[in-house]
């Protein structure tokens, strides 16, 4: 028998390595209770529930404990997690819960400093993990002169899933939701505006779910927070994107494939009863639409940018992110920096500047809605009272008046200004328009 054959029967003959389970952790949702289990490769394993009481029982053959397992103290639905073994070859991990609940689980690969992971979602019983959401706030009651509009604001990220992580070991989604809550303070004190947080914890959401949620707030606009990354670490600047074409119409298909959207209103208009040409017709139309207004608010919003700093494309982007693919709603993904700039990393961590970049982006949303009301808002209703513009390095009286629309002799006159001096952090009134 040659040396090379009996070293592959003896491969073939050995055992395979058991699985290690490593720590696990626990993060809480609105929606579910999330539980996640390193391992030290894919394993094999079985779900099931037991009651009374209410626990969720993981078998996973050739699996034993690392000497690094821990069980994380009680969270959400998670009330204790235990480890025995009901048979050889076998382990299996109780977690026992607080009430009764669906689970699912399933496997992911190893991804940035992370392994293999065993996930296990706990909902309640009477919720499903795969329906839409419930909506964050009630929607608000109209004011004088008519309703708010709402901004939907998608801190990305969460949870199990850092984003990109800094030099200095900023995580993207820390940076991104202390941002995101920043912007919603800022947007609730704008007359007329709205804002509800997609995420306002430490936890992950489909990417689906996200711009699901937005639709059920009724949103008028979506904006999804993120901060950029490259390898060698040099690039800086922001950036804008909106949704391709090629994720348009992959999302059209969806839509049109899915009976589940059959009954649901796109723009407007249910799609249940029409066939499927009318229904195509329809969401083309609705789409369209969305696509355009995508466009304008994310021009707004990068020229805004562009003057509160550096950016790091001078035109918006367009790519298929999933998050930006509700056919009815605009929107667009804001890359706030590079957090893998060691500079930019050290000023999206500073409360100043994200309160800065968080005016920088209410900026062009507020001109992007002021140019554009929706029927029927407080901002149609009230377009021809004087609003308020904070000055920002690099901005002159002239592009301040150009940017909203007014002649420049306007502006001079509301403000009683002989000459152009202006100065950053200067508050202007805007003559309607």
């Amino acid at each position: 028998m040659s040396g090379a054959l009996a070293s592959l029967l003896v491969a073939i003959a050995a055992p395979a390595k058991a699985v290690e389970i490593g720590p696990a952790r626990l993060w809480e949702s609105p929606e579910h209770t999330r539980v996640v289990f390193d391992l030290s490769r894919p394993g094999e394993h079985k779900l099931f529930t037991l009651d009374d009481p209410p626990r969720v029982v993981i078998d996973v053959r050739g699996a034993t404990l690392g000497g690094n397992f821990a069980a994380p103290p009680a969270k959400g639905l998670v009330r204790n997690i235990r480890t025995g073994t009901p048979e050889k070859g076998v382990l299996r991990i109780v977690i026992d819960t607080s009430a009764k609940t669906r689970p699912r689980s399933f496997l992911l690969t190893p991804a940035q400093n992370r392994g293999h992971r065993l996930v296990v979602d706990l909902a309640p019983i009477g919720g499903n993990l795969s329906a839409v959401p419930r909506v964050i706030k009630a929607p608000p009651a109209p004011i004088d002169g008519g309703r708010q509009v709402t901004i939907a604001i998608d801190a990305g990220h969460g949870g199990e899933d850092p984003g990109a992580i800094g030099p200095r070991g900023t995580r993207e989604k820390d940076v991104v939701l202390s941002i995101s809550r920043v912007l919603a303070e800022a947007i609730d004190r704008e007359p007329g505006m709205r804002a509800v947080l997609i995420r306002d914890g430490d936890y992950f959401i489909p990417l689906r779910q996200r711009y699901q949620k937005a639709r059920e707030a009724q949103a008028d606009l979506f904006l999804s927070i993120h901060a950029d990354a490259i390898a060698h670490g040099r690039a800086a600047g922001s950036s804008v994107y909106m949704l391709s074409t090629r994720g348009a119409s992959s999302q059209a298909a969806r839509w049109l494939a899915d009976r589940e959207n059959a009954s649901d209103l796109v723009g407007g208009v249910s799609l249940e009863g029409k066939d499927g040409t009318l229904a195509a017709v329809l969401l083309d139309l609705s789409q369209g639409a969305t696509l355009q207004a995508s466009d304008q608010v994310a021009n707004h919003v990068l020229k805004s940018l562009s003057r509160f700093g550096r950016v790091h494309k001078q035109e918006v982007q367009r790519a298929n992110f999933v998050v930006l693919r509700a056919p009815d709603v605009p929107s667009i993904l804001i890359e706030t920096a590079f957090i893998s700039n060691a500079e930019e990393e050290k000023r999206l961590r500073d409360a100043a500047h994200q309160s800065k970049l968080a005016a920088a982006i209410l900026d062009g949303v507020r001109n992007w809605f002021h140019a554009n009301p929706p029927p029927g808002t407080w901002i149609a209703a009230n377009r021809q009272r004087p609003r308020e513009h904070i000055v920002m390095r690099g901005e002159t009286l002239a592009l301040i008046a150009q940017q909203h629309g007014v002649s420049l002799s306007r502006l001079r006159a509301e403000n009683n200004i002989a000459d152009n001096a202006i100065r950053p952090g200067d508050v202007l009134r805007v003559p309607g328009s």
